[in-house]
């Protein structure tokens, strides 16, 4: 996986896009509701690892609106090709004069050294099953379990990621089937039990109940 082109946006569906609605729509009561309001939408993912990555870094912790705000911004410094070089060769205050917390440029930065010095296995990921893509990605700084589920779903667009520790999951959870009542983690495991072996895509539909507008990284 070459991480220095150009990401691409891939905006045909994922080939189990089709059936995974059918039988989410089959298998649970609200997904049969939730989907035909955004039936003509899906999972639009980016093929550059570190992009996805790097996205995934700068929206830590903060709105969408915000992080879409900071990678606009980070785009006009690196002239609109975002690489671990083009990252490594921009001075620490550009990146803090984008909007990213000193933590987020020492992330970021760790991130772009890893891809350029050739310290991860991004050419073996495909044939690696979730939890050991997330352990690797998790010895990165700044990258936990979270940020490796959204690699996992925006970049290898793997069918059946459970993103716990997402907040907007969560939320749409809560106000789903909760009537928006707060949520434990077990609770929303025990919920998204029904979703398998799709819980991504039950996961992207959650997300587009409480914003209709998709998330990218």
């Amino acid at each position: 996986m070459n991480s220095t082109k150009t990401s691409v946006i891939q905006e045909v569906a994922p080939n189990y896009w089709g059936q995974a609605c059918t039988e989410l729509m089959k298998q649970d009561r609200i997904m049969k509701k939730i989907i035909p309001k955004f039936g003509s939408g899906f999972l639009i993912t980016r093929g550059d690892a570190f992009t996805t990555l790097a996205r995934a870094i700068v929206g830590q912790q903060i709105s969408v609106a915000s992080a879409q705000a900071i990678w606009n911004r980070l785009l006009v410094v690196v002239k609109k090709k975002v690489s671990p070089k083009s990252i490594l060769s921009l001075p620490i205050e550009d990146l803090r004069g984008v909007g990213l917390s000193s933590r987020k440029v020492e992330y970021i930065r760790d991130l772009a050294d890893h891809f350029d010095a050739g310290r991860l296995h991004a050419d073996q990921w495909k044939n690696m099953d979730d939890e050991s893509v997330i352990r690797e990605l998790s010895s990165i700084r700044g990258i936990g379990r979270w940020t490796a589920e959204m690699f996992l779903i925006f970049n290898m667009v793997r069918p059946d990621i459970l993103p716990l520790d997402d907040v907007g999951l969560i939320r749409g959870i809560s106000l789903n089937y909760f009537s928006g009542e707060p949520v434990t983690r077990h609770e929303a495991r025990e919920v998204a039990a029904n979703w398998a072996p799709w819980r991504t895509v039950a996961t992207w539909y959650m997300w587009r109940s409480i914003d209709p507008i998709p998330v990218e990284y």
